[in-house]
Order: C-alpha cells, then structure tokens, then sequence
C-alpha cells in the first residue's frame, strides 16, 4: 500500500511513501515485544518524563507539528495549532495522572485482605483516522505507554508526514525503541497484525463497516477492543435557549474541522417556537463563511481533506434530494480548485430517506423542527449511533433532565459536544464502545488482577473446616 500526502487545497501531490514489506513489519513486532518486557518495569516517573518531554516539545514546535496537518488533509492552520496543543495537554494529563490512576484499590472483603493492581497487557494496536491527525494519537498512546504497554499504530494513508512525525517525537523525547511505531501496512497486513500472539489488544477509530471488521478479527482472536465509530449527534434547541449564543454554537460545531468531527452536529432539532428564526440566522452564519487558502489565518472555510472525502458528502445530498429532502442552501461543489464545498443545510428529512440515519461527514447540517422536548428526544434518539449530543437552555436543570433521556455515550449542555483531556470520550450502539481519555481511558489495556490475602484462624491455619467432599 502507497502512503501518499496531497494537499487538498489545491489537488497537489506533497509526497510519496511505500509501505512496509512483510520482513519490515515481523522486524517491528518483534521490536516492539522485546520493548515491552522492559517497558514494563520502568516506574510510573521513568514514563513520565519521556512523555512530559514529547508534551514539551510539541509545544516548543507548534508550527512544525501543525504546517504538515494543514497541508496534508486540509484543517486551517489555526485549526490545526490548537489540536497540537490539545495532543500536548493530554500527554501531560497522563504524565501527571497515570500513577493516581492505576493505584492499586484496596477492598473490603468480609474476612482477610484484597487489593486489585493494574498491569499493562503489552504490546497495543492502533488504528487511527486522519481528521485530528495528532489528537487521534495522542489520545491512544500517552494513557498507554503511561500504562507501561507499547503501542504500534496504523495510521490512515492521506497523512503519512504526520505519522512520521508523530513516531520521531517519541524517539527525540527519549522513548525506546518500540515504544511507539508507525506501521505503513496494507490492509491484508493489518488482519496478519490483529493476529499476532504478540499483540494483545486493538484499538480503532473510523467508519461502522471497517469497525466491525476490526472487532470481529480481534474477537476471533479473543483480544479486547474498544471501537469509536462515528456519530449522527443531535444538537437539540429548546425554546427558552439564548438564540444568539445558540446559533454562535451551532456554527463552531457544525463547521469546526469543517464537519469532519465524529461528533460533529449532525442533526439540529429545534422546537416550533425558535425554528424560524434559528434557521435563518443559521443560514445566514454559514453563508458568510470564505473559501481560502487554510494556511491563511484569514480563511474561515477550509477544503474537506480529500476529492473522495468530498465526492461521497456531494453523492449523499443528492440522494437525500432525490428522496425528498429538501435544500435550504449549498450542497454543491465551489468553483474553485481544491476539495471545497459549500456550506449546506437539508429540511423536510422523512424516516424512509437515507439521510435521516446517514452519518455526513463534513458541512451538510440536517435540520428539524419539532412540537415539543418530547418529540425533540424521541428524535435524538432514533438513531443507529450514540456518540454524542447538545441540549441548548437556560434552564440548567431542564437541560439535565433532557440529557439524562437522550441514548449516547456524551451529552453536553449549553455546547457543542467537546473533547478535553479530563472527560471520558465515546458512545453506544454503532458509535462503539469503550472509553478514551479522563482516567477511564488508561483502563481499557491493564489488567486488574485480585490479590488475596486470606484471614488466618485462631488455631494458626487457614485451612477451610468444611469438608467439601463430604456429601
């Protein structure tokens, strides 16, 4: 498989790279197993200062981390500087917590002693998208490598610079070698990787399909996954909310990353009483967005990350169309070179139209309106996805009310649905399972092993006096 770099913006190719051969890659496993069994045994601060030191040095390098994300798969540079931040905050959120979290938990049992004590499986596989090409890894390696597993890591083929990157950054801040790897492999080599005795867990990021293809290769395999898969998250607007700071959200969230966030609004329900006025001044937000150049500062509408990217979201407006759906605006392809598209919303979305369970990933808003907060959560949650979701009000409590009733693994109030080092990320049903980030992140690859002392009899034994035997 050829890893290739092209710049969205312009269509340009940037660079070639070839993937592993077979001997390349069998080298790197065994590199990454040998690292393992001493990985292992460094101490929760032997950890922390390599990871505390890459944190460091994204930092110091903002522009160097964040120039090849831009170009690669198109985010804005400003975009793109503030996700090589984020990835640095979560490393350093490990580097100071990890040891916190994996404590051992001393018990109460009702005689004797029991603790439970956290150990890393091993060696950890890592398949991650190209939408936060930093954040996506960082999120996955610190709490492990924190943990004391190794990760190996195949990231997706349109951001090779940033995965090379990302590898060099463990090597120059004084990780091991096979503490981290890159893995350019084919798909055939990533089912040869999730069989590997050597690799004891999976972890994958991406589209339902490939997700259910990734978990039952690892299930054959008897190794724990945790799937993110993606999301058709609701951005709900009860009457009461403030309109302005409403639509100032709903536009971050629609058009941050342009669109290509899992948990991205996909779906804004709004009720009868607002659902007018929130359309217009929706509309009247994106349309003012400019098409530029995303390493520009200035541009406020960046290309999606590729041609195929952009093919397949203009494909899914026409067959929303087709089926009755009706176009406020957009929903074609901008004049211009590069993988642009405009800004687009959808109405009048029956149940028996595709789109009205279809994830769109990138600047198409589907919109609703409803009676009633009731029809409002029975909406939201008729849904085959359950990542995330927002409720707008200014009545907190009737916000937490509403998120308690709605099906995802997140719900905000008053915000888009957001990620930060200290909140646990992901969903249910086809939105997958497990948790990343906070410290139920660093969880999902240790093993919690009981320890039990048992209590010691009067006579000095703690042999049982039942004679199981005996019927």
């Amino acid at each position: 498989m050829t890893y290739q770099s092209i710049n969205p913006y312009d269509g340009k190719i940037l660079k070639t790279f070839e993937g592993l051969t077979d001997q390349q890659l069998e080298t790197a496993l065994e590199t990454a197993s040998t690292c393992f069994e001493s990985w292992r045994h460094t101490t929760f601060f032997e950890r922390a200062i390599v990871v505390t030191k890459a944190a460091a040095i994204m930092r110091a390098r903002i522009d160097e981390f964040a120039h090849p994300a831009t170009l690669e798969m198109g985010k804005i540079i400003g975009e793109s500087r503030d996700e090589v931040t984020l990835s640095a905050d979560i490393l350093d959120y490990y580097a100071r917590n990890a040891k916190e979290f994996l404590a051992p938990q001393h018990l109460k049992p009702s005689s004797g002693e029991a603790m439970v004590e956290s150990s890393p499986f091993g060696v950890i596989f890592g398949i991650q998208p190209w939408n936060f090409p930093y954040y996506q890894l960082a999120r996955f390696a610190a709490p492990n490598i924190m943990a004391g597993n190794v990760v190996m890591v195949k990231h997706a083929g349109c951001v090779p610079q940033c995965a090379i990157a990302f590898e060099k950054l463990w090597l120059e801040a004084g990780a091991p070698v096979g503490a981290y790897t890159n893995l350019r492999i084919s798909h055939e080599q990533v089912n040869f990787v999730i069989d590997d005795p050597r690799i004891k867990g999976v972890a994958f990021t991406g589209s339902v399909d490939a997700g259910k293809m990734v978990a039952a290769r690892a299930g054959l395999n008897l190794k724990k996954t945790t799937m993110e898969l993606g999301g058709n998250d609701a951005f709900i607007v009860l009457e009461n909310a403030d309109l302005d700071i409403t639509v100032k959200w709903a536009v971050w969230g629609k058009m941050n990353n342009m669109g290509q966030c899992c948990d991205a609004p996909k779906r804004f329900i709004v009720v009868e009483e607002l659902a007018d006025r929130f359309l217009d001044k929706f509309q009247t937000a994106l349309a003012a967005l400019m098409p530029g150049d995303p390493m520009d500062k200035t541009t406020t509408l960046a290309p999606l990350s590729t041609e195929a990217a952009l093919l397949k979201l203009l494909d899914q407006v026409k067959r929303a169309i087709d089926y009755g759906a009706t176009l406020v605006m957009g929903g074609n392809r901008i004049a211009r070179p590069g993988a642009f598209m405009q800004p687009t919303i959808l109405t009048n979305i029956q149940p028996d139209n595709p789109a009205f369970k279809e994830e769109f990933f990138g600047p198409v808003a589907l919109f609703f309106r409803v009676k009633n907060e009731d029809e409002a959560i029975a909406l939201a949650n008729n849904s085959e996805f359950g990542l995330g979701g927002a409720v707008f009000t200014q009545d907190v409590a009737r916000g937490k009310r509403v998120a308690s009733r709605i099906d995802t693994g997140m719900v905000f109030i008053n915000h888009p649905t957001d990620s930060t080092p200290d909140l646990p990320f992901g969903g249910i049903k086809n939105s997958g399972y497990g948790r990343e980030l906070s410290s139920m992140g660093i969880q999902e690859f240790v093993n919690k092993k009981l320890v039990r002392v048992a209590s010691i009899n009067a006579n000095g034994t703690n042999v049982p006096d039942t004679d199981f035997a005996t019927p």
